[in-house]
C-alpha cells in the first residue's frame, strides 16, 4: 500500500491551528479512553461530531467521532458504494453522490493482485453488504480476506448493520442460494465475490460491474495467493435461459436480469452439460439467526460484544483505524476513525480501539478497514457537501469499496 506524503508542515500547521482554535481538547488513554473534555458539534438533528487526542501504547494518536442518534426517526445509516460491487471511490465523493451528511470508510477489499499476474484486481470488498435492504454480495472464503489477520472465533461473514426494527447490532450473514436446472437444484457458491469456494459456482449480476470475474477462480480455500484454477466454465442466463457459454470467465457489464454463473473444479464440470436454450433459476440471500432483514450491513469483525473484547484481540500492533460503537441497544452508533497525519500515525492496537469505543459508551464494536483507508467525513454547518475531517495516511482518500453513510430527512 503505496503512501503519499501531503506535507507535514501542512498538517502540523492544520493542526496547531485546530487547538488554538479550541476544537481539539486532550485525552489520557489509561485502559480506556476519557474524552469528556471534547466538545460536540452539530452536523444535523441527531448527528454529532468532535475530536478528540488519545495517548496509547504508541504515543499520542488522534480521534474523530460521530454520534449518531437512531431513536430520531429522521436519521438513518446507509451503505456508501461506488454503484457496482467490483468499484472504488473516496469516501468524500460517495457521501456527496448520495447525499449523506457524514460517513466513514467501510470493508476492507482487493486492493492488489501481484500474486496473480494479469488478473485485474477487483475493488470488491471482503465481506457480505446489503444497499437498501438488496444483496449485493456474500462473503468470500476466510483464507482469501485482504487485511490483517481475524481474531480468533471470527469470519469473514460478520456484520455491522441495521435491522429491519431500526437498531444497530453486530452480526454474521450466510449465504442462501440456489441454481436449479432441469428438476435440479444446486448450491451456489457465492454471489458477486471477487474469490470463489474450490469447486462451487458463484452467480454475477448486474451488480458487479464491468471488471473482469477471472478473479474468482484464483486462490484456494487455504491460500489467497495460489495460483488461478485450470478448469473453469462460465454460463450467461437470460431471463431464465442459458444464451451463451464459455471455457473462461469473461468481464465487461452485466445486464439487468442477466446472471453469469462461473464455475471452477467441480462446479464449472457441473456447468460444462448447460446448453443454449435450457432453463435456469438462480435465488439467493443473505441470511442471519438473529435478525430477519437488514436494510443495511457492511463487513468487517468484532472487538466487543457486551462490554467485553473477544478473547485472543491483538494488543501488539498500533496502526491507523476505522470502527464502529453501538450503544444504546443499538439506537446508538460511534463512527470512529483515527488521524492519519505524521505525529498520529503510530495509532492504536485492536485492543485499545475496542477499550476506546467501550468509553464512549459502545457495548459492541466492530473493525473495518484501517491504514491509508481510515476516512471520516461530514457536513460543516450550512454546507450542501461533506469534507474530509481526518487526515488520511496515503495523503490524500483513497478509492475504497464501500463505507457507512449518516443520512438525514
Amino acid at each position: 500500500m503505496t503512501r503519499h506524503q501531503n506535507g507535514s508542515g501542512v498538517r502540523r500547521r492544520s493542526l496547531s491551528l485546530l487547538v488554538a482554535l479550541g476544537t481539539v481538547a486532550g485525552a489520557t488513554f489509561a485502559g480506556a479512553a476519557t474524552a469528556d473534555a471534547a466538545t460536540w458539534t452539530t452536523v444535523a438533528a441527531g448527528v454529532a461530531y468532535r475530536q478528540y487526542d488519545l495517548q496509547a501504547a504508541a504515543g499520542k494518536t488522534h480521534v474523530h467521532v460521530l454520534s449518531v442518534d437512531l431513536a430520531n426517526t429522521h436519521v438513518r445509516l446507509g451503505l456508501l458504494y461506488p454503484g457496482a460491487v467490483a468499484a472504488r471511490s473516496g469516501v468524500s465523493t460517495m457521501a456527496n453522490k448520495q447525499k449523506a451528511v457524514a460517513g466513514i470508510n467501510g470493508d476492507f477489499f482487493n486492493i492488489s493482485e501481484v500474486q496473480h499476474p494479469g488478473v485485474t484486481a477487483t475493488g470488491a470488498s471482503v465481506g457480505p453488504a446489503i444497499a437498501n435492504g438488496k444483496a449485493l454480495k456474500s462473503a468470500v472464503p476466510n483464507a482469501q480476506r485482504f487485511g490483517p489477520e481475524l481474531p480468533p472465533g471470527t469470519n469473514t461473514r460478520a456484520v455491522v448493520g441495521v435491522g429491519a426494527d431500526g437498531k444497530a447490532r453486530v452480526d454474521s450473514l450466510s449465504l442462501n442460494g440456489t441454481f436449479t436446472t432441469v428438476g435440479r437444484r444446486l448450491p451456489l457458491g457465492g454471489v458477486n465475490q471477487y474469490a470463489l469456494p474450490e469447486n462451487s459456482v458463484g452467480a454475477f449480476t448486474s451488480d458487479w460491474g464491468s471488471v473482469s470475474r477471472k478473479r474468482a477462480t484464483c486462490g484456494t480455500d487455504t491460500e489467497r495467493a495460489a495460483a488461478c484454477s485450470t478448469s473453469t466454465y462460465e454460463v450467461t442466463v437470460k431471463k431464465g435461459r442459458v444464451v451463451s457459454t464459455s471455457a473462461t470467465p469473461g468481464s465487461g457489464a452485466i445486464a439487468v436480469g442477466t446472471t453469469v454463473l462461473v464455475g471452477r473444479e467441480a462446479g464449472a464440470q457441473r456447468l460444462r452439460k448447460f446448453v443454449k436454450g435450457q432453463r435456469v433459476a438462480v435465488r439467493y440471500g443473505l441470511t442471519s439467526a438473529s435478525q430477519p432483514a437488514y436494510s443495511f450491513a457492511v463487513g468487517g469483525y468484532p472487538i466487543l460484544s457486551g462490554s467485553t473484547p473477544p478473547a485472543g484481540l491483538d494488543a501488539s500492533v498500533s496502526a491507523v483505524r476505522t470502527a464502529v460503537g453501538i450503544a444504546a441497544g443499538g439506537k446508538r452508533v460511534f463512527l470512529f476513525a483515527l488521524d492519519g497525519a505524521t505525529a498520529y500515525r503510530r495509532g492504536l492496537t485492536i485492543a485499545e480501539v475496542a477499550a476506546a469505543l467501550k468509553s464512549l459508551g459502545a457495548t459492541e464494536g466492530f473493525s473495518l478497514d484501517g491504514g491509508g483507508s481510515s476516512t471520516l467525513v461530514a457536513r460543516p454547518a450550512g454546507a450542501t457537501k461533506v469534507t474530509v475531517r481526518n487526515h488520511p495516511s496515503d495523503g490524500s482518500e483513497r478509492p475504497v469499496s464501500n463505507g457507512i453513510g449518516v443520512f438525514t430527512k
